[in-house]
């Protein structure tokens, strides 16, 4: 791999480096990094658990849109965690690649949309919940745009509070414990929408400050 190749695979790779990510790597380490060498043992390559956690999520998507909410968070839930094997499989084969790095990153994107596209389906006859769907998804879909953004010019937009693993822990909890309590989703979704948005110009002003005059 060119030395270039190898940066954008750093690149790539680092959008899950973000606050819980980066505190929580070497605790979850000695979980994920066995289970990841055993999918290696039965013939998975990284790129098929992406593709296999992005199809369970999918799966969860779809039972939270049918608003079996308990189970399709869960659903949802593993689809996350196998996703997250993905990046340990590949350092332990060590067959990290540019392609890999961009399924990744492009599957985290589909993933999470899938996500709110279901809950917003669950949640057609509510307006202001819908409204507060739409806002979540948009909001998600900023925090990474504006790292990349930053990162073409030069600048590190990456920090804040709320990158794709608390965003996808909130959701899904949420989610989940609507499932038997619905009175919580509406609060659940009013927190994400501020806290989410507040990530998105915290990252906005950083980017701000590093940038020429």
């Amino acid at each position: 791999m060119t030395t270039i190749g190898a940066q954008i695979v750093c690149n790539l790779g680092s959008r899950k480096d973000e606050v819980l990510d980066l505190k929580a790597r070497k605790k979850v380490a000695p979980i994920l990094d066995p289970l990841a060498r055993g999918l290696g043992k039965v013939g998975l390559t990284p790129t098929a658990v992406t593709l296999i956690g992005l199809a369970v999520t999918f799966a969860g998507a779809s039972l939270i849109a049918l608003s079996y909410l308990t189970v399709g968070a869960v659903v949802a839930g593993v689809g996350v965690f196998l996703d997250a094997l993905d990046g340990p499989l590949a350092r332990a084969r060590g067959t990290a690649t540019v392609r890999g790095a961009f399924i990744d990153t492009m599957s985290d994107r589909f993933g999470e949309i899938a996500v709110w596209v279901g809950l917003a389906v669950s949640l057609r006859d509510d307006a202001v919940s819908l409204l507060l769907c739409t806002l979540a998804l948009a909001a998600s879909l900023l925090v990474p745009y504006v790292r990349a953004k930053a990162e073409s010019w030069g600048a590190e937009g990456k920090g804040g509070w709320m990158g794709r693993a608390e965003r996808m822990i909130l959701a899904l909890s949420g989610i989940l414990v609507a499932g038997f309590f619905p009175q919580v989703l509406t609060p659940m979704l009013v927190v994400f929408v501020v806290l989410v948005g507040l990530t998105v110009a915290q990252r906005i002003r950083r980017t701000w400050q590093q940038l020429p005059g």
